[in-house]
């Protein structure tokens, strides 16, 4: 990997490249760093002193803070991070599979797919103006620190348009955002979205880890460090294995003869991935779980006996009822992504429309019964590994009181590892493409 970046730093135009999506990555990361007008920085700052004394983490906004490169938190410009658009980008995928309009969409190729990124960021603007709405609601009424002294005068000035300029600002960095990561896509390296939200998760290794060290007591904490250091590799190494493997299924193409030219005869294999929803399910879980959580926070805790329950055993994130709850979720959402991501009727009717079959199986039907069933085999693995993973920020509250400012988290190690294997990709393809030699040198 580091070849590959010393060799695109010698060739000129991978290297403009390079330094645009630097130029932009510290762009992203300065605006991380510059507070929302109205909000009292001092406040915010003592606020999240306390917490982390407290141990109390950042609890129930934990997801999208992580996201947002601990900018939530911090109640900066880009607080929002790029959650909108990523929430967004997965309603529309769903709804791919459910409206028909949007299906015909898909299928016209490129000019359909930019209709559907469109209605993306018209999207992803609407859900910016309610979270923004949301967020500032919740620090205003003391709920984004629970446990905070100052929590209350966050925002010090309550009028309507200290509200309405805060929203604005919050939508108008989203946009911001959203535009930088497409600039990325166009101009830079990698996928724009997917190299921003690597920046963001990333940016908190360094303060997590050395969090780490402080709070522990086996010599003066490096002990406790060592160890999760060397946890991170192992499951990167994990990580790396599972992402990169896949059930190749053979395909063969008969030969066509179109007047005096012979077509086809070629083989080829149809790739499925063992974790063929990536991180997804992992975001549903997560998602879906916090919403008990945010309906006590609203509700407050005298409510009601229902309100105790959710608190008991949906709050720690370490109860056996929200372990195995999560862990159901995941296996439930990967099997549900890929069930609307991956059509083998398609996938068969594409292969007959071109004269392919797979040896041995008749094509038609018996083909969408074999894809269905080699697809249920390796989605099983994926499904169970996903789970795994996402428990390991459970294991080290348990081991290192670490809550959720755990670094080697399921849901970020999976993120980073994915985008920096995509990255390191297509960096090389670029490489073949200008330094290919052939087979005569």
């Amino acid at each position: 990997m580091l070849t590959a970046f010393a060799r695109a730093f010698q060739t000129p135009d991978l290297r403009k490249k390079l330094l645009f999506t630097l130029g932009i990555v510290v762009v992203f990361r300065f605006g991380q760093h510059v507070p929302v007008p109205g909000v009292s920085f001092q406040n915010v700052e003592q606020c999240v002193e306390e917490a982390d004394a407290a141990g109390a983490g950042s609890g129930l906004f934990g997801l999208v803070n992580m996201f947002s490169g601990g900018a939530l938190l911090q109640l900066t410009i880009f607080a929002l991070g790029i959650m909108p658009y990523i929430t967004a980008s997965i309603i529309l995928q769903l709804l791919v599979v459910v409206i028909p309009r949007l299906e015909a969409l898909k299928k016209e190729g490129q000019s359909g797919q930019a209709k559907i990124t469109q209605y993306t960021r018209y999207l992803t603007m609407a859900l910016a103006v309610l979270q923004a709405t949301g967020l500032v609601a919740t620090a205003r009424s003391g709920t984004l620190f629970p446990q905070c002294t100052v929590r209350n005068d966050i925002i010090p000035d309550d009028s309507i348009f200290a509200t309405v300029l805060m929203v604005v600002a919050l939508t108008s960095a989203t946009a911001l955002i959203m535009w930088m990561g497409e600039l990325i896509t166009d101009r830079g390296i990698g996928n724009g979205m997917s190299m921003l939200m690597f920046v963001s998760i990333a940016a908190g290794f360094p303060g997590s880890l050395w969090q780490i060290k402080q709070q522990g007591s086996l010599a003066d904490g490096w002990i406790e460090f060592g160890v999760v250091v060397a946890c991170g590799l192992a499951m990167v190494g994990l990580v790396v294995f599972v992402e990169l493997a896949q059930r190749r299924i053979p395909v063969q193409y008969a030969k066509r003869m179109i007047g005096r030219r012979s077509y086809g005869g070629t083989s080829t294999y149809i790739p499925l991935k063992v974790n063929q929803a990536g991180v997804i399910p992992v975001i549903f879980a997560s998602s879906l779980l916090y919403i008990p959580q945010l309906l006590v926070q609203f509700a407050g805790t005298d409510s009601g006996g229902w309100t105790d329950w959710v608190q008991r055993y949906f709050t720690g994130g370490d109860h056996p009822y929200y372990i195995i709850t999560y862990f159901l979720l995941i296996v439930f959402f990967a099997f549900f992504y890929v069930a609307i991501t991956f059509n083998p009727e398609d996938v068969a009717e594409n292969m007959k429309k071109y004269g392919g079959f797979i040896p041995g199986i008749r094509a038609g039907r018996p083909t969408v019964e074999y894809l269905s069933y080699v697809l249920n085999r390796i989605t099983w693995p994926g499904s169970l590994y996903l789970g795994l993973i996402a428990l390991v920020p459970t294991v080290a509250l348990v081991m290192f009181n670490a809550q959720q400012d755990f670094p080697f988290g399921g849901t970020s190690i999976l993120i980073i590892v994915g985008v920096g294997l995509e990255t390191v990709r297509q960096i090389e393809s670029q490489l073949h493409q200008r330094n290919y030699e052939g087979f005569l040198r």
